[in-house]
């Protein structure tokens, strides 16, 4: 039997504006909240049915969903995610089993959220739940309660049908409180850092067995500390945010769920269940091995600051847990974490609204897991915002070159680069070299790799420029481009290289292979480069990231790579 794993596919309905009646005009989020985003918006709407209706194609019913299923958690957006998903497994009999992500529900009370709609003219209106909320640059304000994202008195019974509570046909049902599936039965005590606030949280974590001999358990990850000295339980701001917090807070918070958790691994192993653990969070640090260069060159990013600390790993595996899914990062990786004779594999599945578009099936084959990474390029009506855009960007003077994509990939893959431009140059790399970056080309990099004395961004002007551009080598590319296309690797990995020029690919090596080749001081510029190449050449080398087997008796992680050689990946963190 196979099983399809989806994650963050961040429903967004286009043809519902909140606040203003069902199909009251169409509810298009603008180009400009787009391209500051990690995600795209309005492409969701047909994205998800694209992809759901790959999984029916290939006969697959079962369906786990890695957290995140809806845009911010919105009354209205739940209730058009939830009948998508219902619509599908009435006329297509899909059996869905997922977790909580952070956009889908926030702590006991939820949160307000609130959105700018596209306008006929390229304006745009405000909708917000938040009667405070100003208007700011929008022609309109208007106040729903749609807009509101519930918490987990809301949140988890319209997602009830997904194994949140016990369904008819369900071979076994259980949660860390026993096996009764009332939700206010499974609350438990959190407490503020201070030790002076104390809360009743809900848990929402199960396991399911849908059918004969497989067990999917799913760990709400979502932890929502109280912050010192908060005594207003209903405001958002009385709570550490779950986003950055993920499995390194579940240790102080919950850790009744990872003894649970153990407790699970030893009856499946007993019993011989098939088990797969799913969460929306990573449990092992996802940028394998390469978050000391990436601090090195970048200092604090939103993937440092999601990244599960060793500790962390080294509890998770010893629950017996031997394999996981998530996502949240919306990247496509594996990584294997190892501590004496525990192990735990982590596969972090990628989302169709972020870069690159898949989504993984799974296998079993004896004590051996199959992996395959699908890759959906092609999404009919992919581009049903566009013209939207266009009108938006010329009443503001903007560009819209993103609106030149010939497919949902490569909308994607655009998106990327403006969130490189706009976002990841200007907010995580330091001043000094995002100010160099648009000086440079690939060949500066070369010049720099092969300069003898340790430089410093002030003496890079004497070194830019003087790389022999010989004919049929891409020195002369852009800085710029190279670093999109390293982000392009630190999302998709092994997919990414089907969307760049083997040849950049080829003098991206030899770059690496000169800074390998040398050695400066920490804090150098040729340091700081050398990190960055070195990071690159780990993406594209260090591990099977598309198509794959997991032994789960050993951890051994086994692929074959572009001419048909066994790669494998045996230790991982340790």
């Amino acid at each position: 039997m196979k099983i399809a794993v989806i994650a963050d596919p961040h429903f967004h309905d286009i043809n519902h504006r909140q606040g203003v009646g069902v199909g009251a005009g169409a509810a298009m989020r603008t180009l400009a909240d787009t391209a500051a985003s990690t995600r795209v918006f309005n492409e969701s709407f047909h994205a998800t049915r694209a992809l759901l209706d790959d999984i029916v194609r290939r006969g697959i019913f079962l369906v786990i969903v890695a957290g995140d299923l809806t845009d911010d958690g919105q009354q209205s957006t739940m209730a058009a995610a939830t009948a998508l998903l219902d619509d599908y497994s009435r006329r297509f009999g899909l059996r869905f089993v997922a977790t909580p992500g952070n956009h889908d529900l926030y702590a006991i009370h939820g949160r307000h959220q609130s959105k700018r709609y596209l306008n006929t003219d390229g304006s745009h209106t405000l909708v917000t739940s938040d009667p405070a909320m100003q208007q700011g640059g929008s022609v309109e304000r208007i106040v729903s309660d749609e807009m509101y994202c519930g918490g987990y008195g809301t949140a988890i019974p319209a997602l009830g049908a997904y194994g949140f509570f016990r369904r008819d046909g369900d071979l076994h049902w259980e949660c860390p409180f026993g096996t009764d599936d009332r939700l206010e039965l499974r609350s438990f005590e959190i407490v503020s850092a201070d030790g002076q606030t104390i809360r009743r949280m809900i848990d929402a974590s199960f396991l399911v067995e849908p059918v004969e001999g497989m067990w999917l358990l799913s760990i709400d990850a979502n932890v929502f500390e109280p912050r010192d000295g908060e005594l207003d339980p209903a405001l958002e701001k009385s709570y550490h945010d779950s986003t950055d917090a993920g499995w390194n807070s579940m240790l102080r918070n919950k850790g009744f769920v990872l003894d649970w958790m153990k407790d699970v691994a030893a009856r499946a192993k007993a019993s011989g269940k098939r088990l797969i653990a799913f969460s929306h969070y990573p449990v092992i640090d996802p940028l394998n091995g390469t978050s000391t260069d990436e601090a090195r060159l970048l200092n604090d990013t939103s993937f440092l600051r999601r990244t599960p600390n060793p500790e962390v790993s080294r509890v998770a595996a010893a629950t017996g847990i031997k394999l996981h899914f998530s996502g949240h990062l919306h990247i496509n990786d594996t990584a294997v974490f190892r501590d004496g004779d525990d192990f735990l594999v982590n596969i972090a599945v990628p989302s169709m609204v972020g870069f690159p578009p898949a989504y993984k099936i799974v296998e079993f084959d004896g004590e051996r897991l199959d992996v395959e990474t699908i890759t959906i390029a092609d999404v009919p009506c992919y581009d049903a915002a566009f013209a939207h855009y266009r009108i938006e960007a010329a009443r503001d003077g903007v560009s819209a070159a993103v609106t030149e994509a010939t497919s949902h990939a490569d909308f994607l893959s655009r998106h990327l680069t403006e969130m490189v431009r706009h976002r990841y140059l200007p907010k995580e790399w330091p001043q000094d070299l995002a100010r160099l970056v648009p000086q440079l080309t690939l060949g500066d990099l070369d010049a720099f790799a092969a300069t003898s004395r340790p430089l410093s961004v002030e003496d890079a002007g004497a070194v830019i420029g003087s790389a022999q551009d010989e004919a049929g080598t891409m020195a002369a590319l852009a800085l710029f481009e190279v670093i999109v296309d390293w982000y392009r690797l630190r999302k998709g990995r092994e997919v990414a290289l089907d969307f760049i020029d083997p040849a950049r690919i080829a003098a991206y090596r030899l770059t690496a292979q000169r800074y390998a080749a040398g050695s400066w001081p920490q804090g150098s510029l040729q340091d700081r480069f050398g990190s960055f190449m070195r990071m690159m050449m780990d993406w594209l080398d260090s591990q099977p990231s598309r198509d794959f087997s997991v032994d789960l008796a050993t951890g051994e992680v086994t692929s074959r790579d572009h001419l048909g050689r066994t790669v494998r990946r045996q230790t991982g963190a340790a």
